[in-house]
């Protein structure tokens, strides 16, 4: 057995790690507020590109090229009580909706989960086939 299906799971499951992180660090951020546009948390989200895996070009595995940040608009909303307020008695809130990246978020969990089920799939396989001339 060679490794591509180790490096396909690999990859894959470092993708998902990826996508978990900048998801979890969506949420701690989602109701953070700052007293300015310029200063308040935007949305992350990784970026995935295809990668060849082993020797055959055909077989494509992920490679994370990096994390990109929302131009989003941030939320402005009035709230002249508060310590971060500008001048004028503004707040900015990032502009994601938290549904969504929970969504995402359980969907990433999912993915991994299924390229761990793989990779031990895998595994006993090749420790079976070990095991027969034996």
């Amino acid at each position: 057995m060679s490794l591509t299906i180790f490096q396909l799971a690999g990859s894959a499951m470092h993708a998902q790690s990826t996508r978990l992180n900048t998801v979890a660090s969506n949420l701690a951020n989602a109701e953070s507020v700052a007293g300015s546009p310029e200063e308040v948390y935007r949305q992350r989200d990784p970026v995935f590109q295809a990668a060849p895996v082993g020797n055959d070009p055909a077989i494509q595995g992920v490679r994370v090229t990096g994390v990109a940040e929302s131009s989003a608009e941030p939320v402005k909303r009035y709230e002249p009580g508060h310590p971060l307020a500008d001048p004028d008695g503004y707040v900015y809130a990032p502009n994601m909706d938290a549904v969504a990246q929970m969504v995402n978020m359980i969907s990433a969990a999912r993915s991994y989960q299924a390229n761990v089920e793989m990779l031990n799939t895998a595994k006993e396989l090749a420790i079976a086939t070990i095991n027969i001339g034996r």
